[in-house]
């Protein structure tokens, strides 16, 4: 049976997509750009904030983090809580904790700010861990957050670890360090991402995602 779970932040246990598009908004804007296409401000959603200035406004790595300074400014004291929980995940952690499962939060965001979502919602006692990015923006892929909050964790058996996420990168992350992993239909991801990622399950809601982990 799966006994470590591992949960990506935005888009598997809160949509935290207002905050998120109005920070990269306001962002974009201090370089003259005025972005009205909402399909590509989402596309801001999972990925680490650098590499998707640079992917999807051909920023070069300084203007991508000069970027996600301008981010922050909107984010911490306005982006950070224009965000919810998901309706069912609060009793699908209850749930887990009572089956004495170790639960991990796992995101590319900064550690911090995922600290004070969690506490801001009181998810925060669920968890064992709650691992992100660092601010200087190093660990932020998926992979590497995984590891660092394995290592923690003290974490040996991935045989029965599992990553949850809504996006592809939740999936290659878990690949990468040789985890199974369970993708989130009503987050982020575009039809068909997580399948082609190589998900080894998918669930269309919280309900169904506590019968994969209790049943494997």
């Amino acid at each position: 049976m799966f006994q470590s779970i591992l949960f990506d932040l935005d888009g598997t246990l809160t949509d935290a997509a207002p905050g998120i598009t109005n920070s990269v908004k306001y962002a974009l804007s201090k370089f003259g750009i005025d972005e009205t296409d909402d399909k590509k401000l989402r596309k801001f959603l999972g990925p680490p904030l650098i590499s998707s200035f640079m992917e999807f406004y051909g920023f070069s790595k300084e203007k991508a983090q000069k970027a996600v300074e301008y981010y922050r400014e909107y984010f911490v004291p306005h982006g950070i809580f224009e965000n919810e929980v998901y309706s069912g995940i609060p009793k699908l952690l209850q749930k887990l904790k009572a089956d004495g499962k170790t639960l991990i939060i796992a995101t590319s965001k900064p550690e911090t700010f995922a600290v004070q979502i969690a506490e801001h919602f009181e998810i925060d006692s669920y968890f064992d861990l709650i691992a992100g990015s660092n601010l200087d923006n190093t660990r932020s892929k998926k992979a590497q957050v995984i590891e660092y909050a394995l290592k923690t964790l003290g974490i040996l058996d991935r045989a029965h670890a599992v990553m949850i996420g809504d996006r592809e990168h939740d999936i290659k992350g878990a690949k990468k360090t040789g985890l199974r992993s369970i993708g989130v239909l009503y987050g982020y991801a575009s039809p068909g991402e997580l399948e082609n990622a190589g998900a080894d399950f998918t669930a269309n809601s919280p309900e169904e995602l506590y019968t994969i982990i209790s049943s494997n």
